[in-house]
């Protein structure tokens, strides 16, 4: 059995570094991972990730290369939920339950892209001041959409574009349990809207964690190790 810890977008495993910790002293085997662009990784975006199917394959190259008899605990943080959700659809053979930490959960009736919509229409002052521009690359026939965002945003309304190029199914995404962590002080995914994402997600359990902000592997470890740690000895042992 092995956790895997997801970050979101534009930051890295070393958001991780107070729960790896914690896991690692209690015997628990912990892996993380920087997604393409992120953290350490040497890509950059959009020049060499242009697609979220690049942006999500380290995630998935570290699942396809775990033995089939290992179960995996896939735990995502706020964007990186829509990472995880690509990892369930591929291989839901090898995962035994994900967890959605105040994340994205998308359903299997609606393009991905909608969660962001509906986040939009319930708090459009957090997105006041962001510019979509598109961009040309070299060497691709459509241009690559990206928002930007004033240092000042970016620093309190943390946010990245899904396109809508990918779709989760019953049979394989639906098939794996979710657990869904609410993040109660949570300033960017308020928690009216992440109990909007667990009704419309359809999630097997929620747990709480009710003075942990977006942040919660930085404000809150213990507090997050503490639910990993049910989460896992109930669905992975």
């Amino acid at each position: 059995m092995r956790i895997i810890l997801c970050s979101w977008g534009g930051h890295g495993a070393w958001c991780w570094y107070k729960v790896v910790a914690e896991l690692r002293s209690g015997g628990y085997s912990v892996s993380t991972i920087d997604l393409a662009a992120c953290g350490a990784d040497p890509r950059r975006i959009p020049e060499d990730v242009s697609s979220f199917a690049e942006y999500a394959q380290p995630l998935i190259d570290l699942v396809t290369a775990a033995p089939d008899n290992e179960k995996l605990v896939l735990v995502g943080h706020s964007f990186a939920g829509l990472s995880l959700a690509s990892a369930m659809e591929a291989f839901p053979h090898k995962i035994a339950v994900a967890v959605f930490i105040t994340a994205i959960v998308p359903d299997t009736t609606r393009a991905p892209w909608h969660i962001i919509e509906e986040h939009v229409k319930r708090s459009p002052t957090k997105y006041e001041g962001m510019e979509i521009k598109s961009i040309s690359l070299p060497g691709k026939s459509q241009p690559f959409d990206v928002i930007v965002l004033d240092f000042e945003r970016l620093a309190t309304n943390l946010y990245q574009k899904c396109t809508t190029e990918i779709t989760f199914s019953e049979a394989r995404y639906g098939s794996v349990d979710r657990v869904f962590i609410v993040c109660g002080d949570d300033a960017m995914l308020t928690k009216d809207f992440q109990k909007w994402m667990i009704e419309n997600g359809s999630v097997k359990e929620v747990m709480e964690i009710e003075v942990a902000d977006h942040m919660a592997m930085l404000s809150k470890p213990k507090e997050l190790c503490q639910c990993l740690i049910s989460i896992f000895n109930k669905y992975a042992v």
